[in-house]
């Protein structure tokens, strides 16, 4: 059986962010325990997941950034069934509820640009629960904290993280975990 988001998350609370072919290969190599793939194709998703796979990674991949993939369930079920990930992460809150049921570890990411995004927010968390909401960018603690009371589930901060100092800030304001593409925030 696996684990529960929030415990991967306890133990290993900085994801490895992949933007690029030279973030995959400093991600295969990290100390990190989770692989977020924001790049790729259906072409390459397979193999790439296998090779994070055998570095002992836990791979979520974002529905939304794989060139070849559609806004539609099928593309959640490539990503478990063809690729062989162990989660997915969306914008889109049908895909993550599908994700959910499929079995896969399923993260609404939101982008809570103004307080029309955080209501909006607020009102999904209340109808579905996912695994974890990512809140991006992950410079903005008190939008973090205002979600923490809001839900129980994990909160992940992503995007603009600059320094450990955010990092902080975000886990300071209740964040599970942080995800970033900045190679030497992996070993903050």
């Amino acid at each position: 059986m696996r684990p529960q988001l929030i415990d991967v998350l306890e133990r290993s609370p900085v994801i490895a962010a992949i933007k690029n072919d030279e973030g995959f290969e400093a991600a295969r190599a990290s100390d990190c325990h989770v692989a977020l793939m924001l790049t790729g194709s259906v072409i390459d998703l397979p193999d790439r997941v296998a090779s994070l796979k055998e570095a002992g990674k836990i791979v979520i991949v974002h529905a939304d950034m794989i060139a070849g993939l559609s806004a539609k369930e099928v593309a959640v079920d490539y990503i478990r069934e063809v690729a062989g990930a162990d989660g997915m992460i969306s914008t889109k809150n049908p895909l993550v509820r599908h994700g959910q049921s499929i079995g896969l570890y399923a993260i609404q990411r939101t982008f809570a640009v103004d307080s029309i995004a955080l209501s909006t927010l607020k009102k999904q968390l209340k109808t579905f629960q996912p695994d974890a909401v990512e809140i991006l960018p992950g410079i903005v603690p008190r939008v973090i904290a205002e979600v923490k009371k809001e839900t129980s589930i994990p909160v992940i901060a992503g995007g603009l993280l600059a320094d450990k100092r955010d990092i902080m800030d975000a886990f300071n304001a209740g964040a599970d975990a942080v995800s970033t593409t900045l190679e030497e925030l992996w070993r903050a």
